[in-house]
């Protein structure tokens, strides 16, 4: 008997901006010291880096 093959869905990861879910496989990401941050493009990517430039 032949075994179907399974239809897996790709691993998600949510960007660190607009929490948008997308593919491992497609994101942008920033390797920090304890972790990896996404983002699932450049413009989230810039939006996070102005927020972290800003003084508080």
């Amino acid at each position: 008997m032949m075994e179907k093959n399974k239809i897996t869905e790709p691993e998600k990861v949510s960007c660190e901006v607009c929490f948008k879910e997308i593919p491992i496989s497609e994101a942008q990401s920033v390797k920090a010291t304890d972790y990896i941050m996404y983002y699932c493009g450049l413009d989230c990517y810039e939006k996070w880096k102005k927020q972290a430039e800003k003084p508080e």
